[in-house]
């Protein structure tokens, strides 16, 4: 893969670690905060959000060592096709690009759709109305990711910096204007250590892990991280801890002002709980930073998945004209203007509560525990010396991320399940007809 030596290293950790925070902290915690609290229907719901974090936090060290011995454009493409092999990682990475073609604009469209509810509540509009916002937000991204990758490091830390702004007031108001020790000495009132608990805790968990996905984004951008093999495992261990503790302290935070029906049934949890604290004109202008912070999920979401079927085409196991860089300013534009197509084209027809599941529920089979099973056969093929990082305690942190992430599949419901299965046996059905067609394997040498 030398032609991926066309991208510069231009990203310093600083710019990783805010593309990977930015892309975590999109619409998710906003909306997803009172879902979670209703599944669980107790002040436990912030067990969902430590679990979040904990699988987060294991997957990391499988992305970390991949990602720092190959650090190139498309993060698991590359990781999948290293993993499983000559020939079963044609496969297994075919299918993981031809799954992205389908989850990456639904990733990138749930953001645009979560902008436009929130908006709501500064304006109200009609469907229709927020089907135009948020298709408009798409073509906003793609119009400002059409640039050199140094200008876009820059733009990260500007919307970075209203992450973290807006993180900051949540957190503050809860911090002076709430009790806000009160939802930790509670935690435990009433709690049951049974089934119906930990069923509740799987099903909450799939809110939360989506609200944490994002901090691998920085592999995607292998090919233009400076220090790879140090930046990479650093900017994505700083963006948990550092997104955890935040979205920990936003909900103790929210639920030392509100009361827990209230958190349970509100659209605009995060806009409510500041207009308690300093009436509707705050309100609004805390909404206002929330869209900065959709606004930029999409951004920093977009600019990762646009270097995957690059990748894929550049190895030769995707359109080759999907391998174009652009003449000028170096980037590949051809697969950033088709991921934006679709992402656009899914924003006008879904509703946000249907992407949410769907999302995970198509991603687990192949990209997170098809990854730690292809990182156990690479171990074994290539031996430890091998990895330019290697992960502490290997393989316990391998063999618990691919039972809890067979554990948030399972939660998807039986829909999504079989909806994440049909794309991959699709998917598989397309690669045996692409490799009949060019008598590749299994039907050629």
């Amino acid at each position: 893969m030398s032609g991926q030596a066309n991208l510069e290293r231009k990203i310093s950790l600083l710019q990783a670690t805010a593309i990977n925070m930015t892309d975590m902290v999109g619409i998710g915690p906003f909306v997803v905060l009172s879902v979670v609290a209703e599944t669980l229907k107790g002040p436990w719901f912030l067990y969902a959000w430590i679990a979040g974090a904990v699988l987060s936090f294991i997957d990391a060290m499988i992305w970390s060592q991949l990602g720092a011995t190959y650090p190139l454009a498309g993060g698991s493409y590359n990781f999948l096709r290293e993993g499983y092999g000559t020939k079963w990682g044609k496969l297994m990475s075919f299918l993981f690009v031809w799954q992205t073609m389908i989850q990456a604009p639904l990733v990138i469209a749930s953001a645009s759709i979560g902008f436009a509810q929130y908006f709501s509540y500064i304006l109200p509009i009609t469907d229709l109305q927020g089907k135009c916002i948020s298709g408009s937000i798409v073509i906003l991204i793609v119009v400002l990711l059409y640039r050199k990758i140094e200008a876009i490091g820059k733009i990260s830390i500007l919307l970075w910096s209203g992450v973290l702004l807006v993180m900051g007031w949540i957190i503050g108001g809860g911090l002076f204007h709430g009790h806000f020790t009160e939802p930790i000495r509670h935690i435990n009132d009433g709690l049951q250590l049974d089934h119906a608990f930990a069923a509740a805790l799987g099903f909450a968990s799939v809110k939360t892990v989506y609200s944490y996905l994002g901090y691998y984004n920085v592999c995607y951008l292998g090919g233009e991280i400076r220090n790879p093999q140090k930046n990479i495992p650093r900017s994505m261990f700083i963006s948990i801890a550092g997104i955890a503790v935040l979205y920990l302290l936003m909900n103790i935070s929210v639920a030392s002002v509100l009361p827990l029906p209230k958190i349970q049934q509100s659209k605009f949890v995060v806009s409510e709980f500041i207009q308690v604290l300093s009436g509707s004109y705050a309100a609004k202008a805390a909404t206002v930073l929330i869209l900065w912070v959709a606004f930029a999920s999409v951004f920093s979401a977009t600019l990762g998945y646009s270097r995957v079927p690059y990748a894929a085409a550049k190895d030769g196991a995707f359109f080759p004209v999907f391998a174009k860089l652009h003449p000028t300013k170096h980037f590949p534009h051809i697969s950033l203007l088709a991921l934006g197509a679709i992402a656009f084209v899914f924003s006008l027809l879904f509703k946000l509560k249907d992407v949410i599941d769907a999302i995970l529920a198509m991603r687990i089979l192949i990209q997170f525990i098809g990854q730690g099973i292809g990182l156990l056969w690479l171990v074994k093929r290539k031996g430890k010396s091998h990895f330019a990082w290697r992960m502490p305690l290997y393989p316990i942190p391998v063999l618990l991320a691919i039972l809890i992430w067979g554990y948030i599949f399972f939660s998807t419901g039986h829909k999504m399940m079989l909806g994440g299965l049909t794309v991959t046996g699709l998917g598989l059905i397309a690669f045996l007809v692409k490799a009949k067609r060019n008598k590749e394997w299994p039907w050629g040498n």
